[in-house]
């Protein structure tokens, strides 16, 4: 009998030893995943790297190419899982998408502002719940740059400038310039560096007057229904600055349609941005004079972001993206089959 309670005693030690064991290794593996400090240092959340995405919505070819490189970066494939929402051009659709992504205890808020103000409340709001935030394409304005991680995007004044370079190196044999400026949504990075650089290009040359100034909201059909009524009010126009390729569209249409002819040896010289592929195929067919470039494709470069935060390294604070421009005399179907967008 003793010998038996004996053995009852040891089996039932030796199981208990056995639970005990077992219940301290499955913890331990699985506490890591989930636990406060993992997501603070690497901001994972489980196997997936939660990034929300405010895209300001689809007015053009360039926010088309820009958001498909976001969405092609950003998979499943690649350990992400993308919240992707179109703000429809409204900045409040935007400010409202943040904080649910914050209420969503999202990774990282990637944003491609409306306009450049407007941002300080609900970036604190996203700061204090300790989600980086990283801004894209347009740069923003607020009291604090700490509200925001880095940026990256286009220097769109230098894009201006480049344009205003060309008119002055090409339509030099001109005493005077009547020109007529399409602007972009009012208030945005684009708008702003673009406009910035076509005045300071009239104030320099004495003979260049800016005979209308509007804008196209960056869409095709306000480019030409803006552009039909200037036309009308204006006998002289040389040159159509459009700040974005679909603006252009708009205004060559109009053109046509008055009985004039756009572009290359026409009647008026078309300045435009962005050098889509359907820009640059309007400036082979020399439509548009020249298209300074404004490179969409920042999937890639903002991955490269988290993953140096990821990384616990500081990435730049603003990082600038090269880019180029293209001259109907001199563009190519080889550089258009090249373009990824």
């Amino acid at each position: 009998m003793k010998k038996l309670l004996s053995v009852l005693l040891a089996m039932t030690m030796a199981l208990s030893f056995a639970a005990c064991s077992g219940s301290a290794a499955n913890s331990s593996a699985a506490a890591p995943a989930n636990s406060t400090a993992g997501k603070a240092a690497g901001g994972d959340s489980g196997d997936m790297t939660v990034v929300g995405f405010s895209q300001v919505g689809a007015e053009s070819d360039w926010r088309t190419a820009n958001t498909a490189s976001m969405k092609e970066t950003f998979t499943e494939a690649n350990g992400y899982k993308l919240i992707f929402d179109d703000a429809q051009q409204k900045q409040e659709n935007q400010i409202t998408a943040i904080r649910n992504f914050i209420q969503q205890e999202v990774d990282y808020i990637v944003l491609a502002p409306v306009t450049e103000t407007g941002w300080d409340t609900v970036l604190k709001e996203a700061k204090d719940a300790g989600i980086p935030v990283i801004i894209v394409d347009r740069m923003i304005d607020v009291s604090d740059d700490s509200l925001f991680t880095c940026w990256v995007g286009s220097d769109f004044r230098k894009e201006g400038d480049t344009a205003v370079k060309w008119m002055q190196d090409n339509l030099k044999d001109k005493k005077e310039l009547h020109i007529v400026h399409l602007q972009g949504t009012i208030g945005s990075s684009a708008q702003i560096g673009r406009t910035e650089g076509l005045e300071a290009g009239v104030k320099a040359n004495p003979g260049w007057k800016l005979v209308a100034q509007q804008t196209g909201e960056f869409t095709q059909a306000k480019g030409q229904e803006v552009m039909e009524s200037l036309l009308k009010q204006n006998d002289k126009i040389d040159v159509v600055y459009c700040e974005n390729d679909n603006m252009a569209f708009g205004a060559i249409d109009a053109i046509e349609a008055a009985g004039k002819k756009a572009g290359k040896g026409g009647d008026i010289t078309v300045i435009s941005f962005d050098s889509t592929k359907a820009g640059l195929e309007a400036t082979l067919k020399g439509k548009i004079n020249y298209n300074v470039e404004c490179n969409p494709l920042h999937g890639p470069r903002v991955e490269s972001i988290i993953k140096e935060l990821k990384a616990g390294k500081t990435p730049q604070k603003l990082a600038y993206v090269d880019e180029t421009a293209f001259d109907a005399n001199t563009i190519t179907q080889a550089i258009i089959d090249a373009r990824a967008y």
